[in-house]
């Protein structure tokens, strides 16, 4: 059995057994689980046999660390926020599309049905009531910049031993949700911002394992040739210059133009060929960008037929009717496959949300 493989059992064992005493250990382990995959990689293969289902595991224990430690509980004003309350009703109107939207069976067969979002909120609410205090956040902070070098290496090893798909993009690298490669760049672009902040706030060695982490992460995103990436990462750093303290808006600053310089750096032509078609115009985009263009007037329509909704997961499978050049394909874009999927109540909850997020974060500073 190779080391690796014992080192990962040792840190499951450590972290599901940990997580009865202390639940913090038990986010930690699901969370690291959930960026780096474990079942993928290589160093697992001795053990896929025993058909340990570790974030399952991982969960558990973490719910049960948290009921044997309800005297430790930080709930704050209420037991619920208003962000929290919202998601719950989110949840709702996703299980109520199960009603209102088109069949949903065919989706027990591919799992695709509204219990892995319950299982996703079910989590989040965990984690919010036990990441009650700043050791709690740095840990968890840590685990984001440890997660992106780990992807951003096995990102570095995948290119060099040409595992890249037919255009030449990087996918399949980290868990299961990040199988294709906009959604593997959208993580790691969310995960720059808080590398940078660790960057700031720690000791040499700390900074120097954000700053491998940081360029191992941009060259990931980099491999993934990913337009939506790009645009995120943009506005992130608008974000980070608005919302940073202004004590710190000088090395935020200066810290955004040495990224830059050095994404720059990692830049190859088949990067920049795609990020130039961004703000093109239309008689001029590739196919990829029209395409989805198309695809959202679709979305569009596809609400306007269904105000109520398709159904959670049956975007794809509608779109045809909406966009017949473009069957079973995924929107590529949260609010127009919210609107399709959830109808209005979705959209406006959605929207709602992400508005209530912003302004916690404003009135917060």
């Amino acid at each position: 059995m190779a080391i690796k493989t014992i080192v990962f059992l040792g840190v499951f064992a450590i972290c599901a057994a940990g997580a009865l005493v202390e639940p913090m250990l038990g986010v930690l382990g699901y969370m690291g689980h959930y960026c780096t995959g474990p079942e993928t990689q290589w160093w697992s293969a001795p053990v896929r046999y025993w058909g340990i289902r570790y974030s399952y595991w991982l969960a558990l224990a973490t719910a049960v660390g948290l009921i044997l430690n309800h005297r430790n509980w930080a709930f704050g004003k209420s037991l619920l926020t208003g962000q929290e309350k919202m998601m719950l009703l989110f949840l709702g109107i996703t299980w109520l599309s199960e009603v209102t939207g088109e069949d949903t069976s065919w989706q027990a067969a591919a799992g695709e049905d509204p219990w892995k979002l319950t299982k996703v909120i079910i989590f989040a609410l965990m984690l919010s009531h036990i990441v009650t205090n700043m050791r709690n956040l740095n840990w968890l902070l840590w685990l984001f910049v440890v997660s992106s070098l780990m992807l951003g290496v096995q990102a570095y090893d995948a290119a060099h031993a040409g595992i890249l798909s037919e255009a030449g993009r990087l996918e399949s690298v980290g868990g299961p949700d990040f199988h294709e490669s906009n959604v593997l760049a959208a993580f790691l672009g969310a995960m720059l911002p808080l590398i940078g902040m660790q960057f700031l706030r720690t000791s040499w060695l700390g900074k120097a394992l954000c700053l491998f982490a940081g360029v191992f992460a941009a060259n990931a995103i980099v491999l993934t040739r990913s337009r939506g990436g790009l645009v995120g990462i943009a506005m992130g750093c608008v974000a980070a210059v608005v919302l940073s303290p202004k004590k710190h808006r000088v090395k935020v600053l200066v810290g955004l133009v040495v990224a830059l310089l050095g994404g720059i750096y990692l830049t190859d032509p088949q990067f920049v060929e795609r990020a130039s078609t961004i703000l093109t115009a239309e008689e001029e985009m590739d196919g990829s960008a029209q395409n989805r263009i198309e695809i959202w007037q679709g979305g569009v329509e596809m609400l306007l037929a269904n105000p109520m909704g398709v159904g959670v997961n049956n975007f794809s499978r509608a779109i045809e009717r909406y966009a017949p050049q473009h069957p079973l394909r995924d929107a590529h874009n949260t609010f127009v496959r919210c609107a399709g999927e959830l109808g209005f109540p979705g959209l406006i909850l959605l929207t709602a949300m992400v508005g209530n997020a912003l302004w916690t974060l404003l009135s917060e500073e």
